[in-house]
């Protein structure tokens, strides 16, 4: 979309109320952190802001208490699936009493954002970051609404998976929908998708100083679940480590699959050569400590950590593993890809990188320049856009 000056506040004519729903409103993840992002940004530029989780997250991010606008969970937990009653099973009256209280605890939710909805004033935006509270939204009236769906995970990804048959039943009918880059907008439109655009995700911050780039670490940021490929780290890992003896790979994250990949650190003997950080909220403090990045996913949308690693000078290896990591990253001109799994390749790169100071300088400083483009500014400029060409 096209792109105008620096929006200030929004006039009274433009303020509008904008509801973000996602599957939850505090767990830790980038989805998560990108919709308080946009949350805080929406705000600022004068709209007035509701954020919705279908639940509360066990994992949870590192939120203020007094966010300054208003939070709704529809549940304090994960909601029961639904189960078809079959057969004999449809004289148990416990399975029947169970199915009878979802569905009733599912109408009081829908009516409750259905009465939400309605206090919108006109010109009110809903924004569905994530397509599994749809299973609510196509029941809640949301008329006078411009409804807008979100995927933040590459087309391939989606394809592999169920939310591949989600989204073809229940995005056809938002107003629009968006994917992370043109290059998966391109590919659902050719999957037969209609109302579909892009919108990459927003720059957090541009520290104001760079990392120094002295520490002799590679830092990957992530939560330790399969999407993001820790054990292909650790596989790349142990082809770095016995040519870099003084170098140490730093994992920061938490997640399900620790056990899982302590264990595997130490079959692969890293264990003197890796340290686990464990979860932080001081993501500048991790870079400002490493020398290089590293990102080692299956699967991406459009990386925020990757971003923050560019914005703060620090040079990135990482798996090519969706078009937003080579929308953010040039390959060897501010970064350096990877094909997809192969962790052979990811290792050479990381050889070059840790092996060269210059090359670190060079790719740190073009990548700290280059990712500015997708600068809070700029990302609020192309929603306001989009608002103004939907209302049309």
């Amino acid at each position: 979309m096209t792109v105008g000056t620096a929006p200030g506040a929004a006039t009274t004519s433009t303020a509008r109320d904008i509801f973000l729903v996602s599957n939850t409103t505090d767990e830790l993840g980038g989805v998560t952190a990108w919709m308080h992002q946009m949350a805080r940004l929406f705000q600022r530029y004068g709209h007035r802001v509701h954020v919705i989780g279908v639940h509360r997250a066990d994992l949870k991010l590192s939120l203020p208490d007094d966010l300054g606008y208003p939070v709704t969970n529809l549940y304090p937990s994960h909601p029961p699936t639904p189960r078809r009653i079959r057969g004999f099973g449809r004289l148990d009256v416990r399975q029947r009493r169970r199915e009878a209280d979802r569905l009733a605890e599912r109408k009081r939710v829908v009516d409750g954002l259905s009465e939400l909805f309605a206090t919108a004033r006109p010109g009110g935006i809903l924004i569905v970051t994530q397509v599994w509270p749809m299973e609510w939204l196509r029941e809640a009236d949301t008329a006078g609404l411009t409804v807008i769906g979100m995927s933040h995970e590459s087309y391939e990804y989606s394809k592999a998976c169920h939310r591949y048959r989600w989204i073809k039943h229940n995005y056809p009918s938002v107003d629009r929908w968006l994917t992370l880059t043109e290059e998966d907008a391109d590919r659902w439109i050719a999957d037969g998708m209609h109302n579909v655009g892009f919108m990459p995700n927003a720059l957090a911050r541009l520290p104001e100083v760079p990392s120094p780039r002295t520490g002799p670490a590679v830092a990957s940021i992530g939560r330790l679940h399969d999407q993001k490929g820790i054990d292909l780290l650790l596989d790349t890992w142990a082809e770095v480590a016995p040519e870099r003896s003084d170098w140490t790979l730093r994992i920061y994250g938490a997640g399900i699959e620790e056990d899982a990949l302590r264990a595997q650190c130490t079959r692969l003997g890293l264990d003197g050569s890796v340290r686990w950080m464990g979860r932080t909220d001081d993501v500048r403090g991790a870079l400002d400590a490493a020398s290089v990045f590293v990102q080692s996913s299956r699967g991406e949308g459009f990386p925020l950590a990757l971003m923050e690693a560019m914005a703060s000078g620090v040079p990135c290896a990482a798996f090519d593993c969706a078009p937003g990591v080579r929308e953010i990253v040039q390959d060897e001109v501010d970064g350096l890809l990877a094909p997809p799994g192969d962790t052979g390749a990811l290792a050479r790169q990381l050889l070059r990188l840790t092996g060269s100071a210059q090359l670190r300088d060079t790719m740190g400083e073009r990548a700290r320049e280059n990712v500015q483009r997708f600068s809070e500014e700029e990302v609020l400029r192309r929603w306001e856009d989009l608002f103004a060409f939907l209302e049309e």
